[in-house]
């Protein structure tokens, strides 16, 4: 990780507001921090562990009064730390690839289908890092970006786990099935129960975008469906406690058939 005295000229900066989003920054050491903004009145331990991070990289760090802090995230959420940060560090879609297919056991992997609520999104995120993706992929266009509102969401998990960007997913799925990876769709309608299929092997999991689900070029791509059984009144989950069903079921397959190596 490099730092500077102030934001580079000409460089795109992000601001990472909170304490978890701004500590799990430098733990991943995957992008540029500037310098950190702490409010005067802040201390938890936390942020003493940030702080000496901070020491250790030789970090510009300045205090502020809270209400300033305020006026910089425009009214958002911060818990007293912010960070100035360079741009996202998108992996390589090819790359993420690989890691399933290369993956000992195989990997999977998190495909989202145009998910564009950056709470949502930072949720599904979490799960996947948690549960030891090899990775997550998603459209460049009409989907939320890995932006600090998502990252704060993801509790910084975001920092950690190797996300991409595709211009065509359709594409993108035809040719991780060309390479050997079997392609699930999680679907209301879907032909196979959840915990019936087999998601063991090298597996790309594909989650709707909100309201909408599956798009119909996305769906016919997938080798098949799987539905959540609903017992309740109502019929469906959102995306992300739906994906978060279904990515627990990939590790409980995988712990009982002895896969207990983190896919990432």
């Amino acid at each position: 990780m490099t730092s500077s005295g102030g934001a580079a000229p000409g460089r795109g900066v992000e601001l990472l507001a909170g304490p978890h989003a701004v500590c799990e920054a430098l733990r991943a050491g995957r992008r540029t921090v500037y310098r950190l903004l702490l409010s005067r009145q802040e201390r938890s331990p936390l942020v003493a562990e940030i702080l000496t991070a901070a020491e250790a990289r030789r970090l510009r760090v300045e205090t502020l009064l809270r209400a300033e802090l305020d006026r910089l995230v425009r009214g958002g959420s911060h818990q007293g730390i912010v960070a100035e940060v360079g741009p996202y560090p998108y992996a390589e879609p090819a790359a993420v690839l690989t890691r399933v297919l290369t993956g000992r056991p195989p990997g999977w992997m998190l495909v989202l289908d145009e998910i564009q609520d950056p709470q949502n999104l930072g949720a599904v995120v979490r799960t996947a890092e948690a549960a030891g993706a090899a990775g997550l992929l998603m459209p460049h266009d009409r989907a939320a970006a890995i932006t600090p509102a998502a990252v704060r969401a993801s509790a910084g998990a975001a920092e950690h786990l190797a996300i991409g960007r595709v211009g065509n997913l359709a594409a993108f799925l035809t040719e991780a099935k060309r390479r050997g990876v079997w392609v699930a769709g999680a679907a209301a309608e879907g032909e196979r129960q959840l915990f019936a299929a087999d998601l063991t092997g090298p597996l790309a999991l594909v989650i709707g975008g909100e309201g909408r689900g599956l798009r119909p070029l996305t769906r016919r791509r997938c080798d098949f469906l799987v539905r959540i059984p609903m017992l309740g009144r109502v019929g469906s989950l959102n995306a992300s406690a739906a994906a978060a069903v279904c990515i627990y079921e990939i590790v409980r397959q995988r712990l009982a058939a002895g896969q207990t190596d983190r896919s990432g």
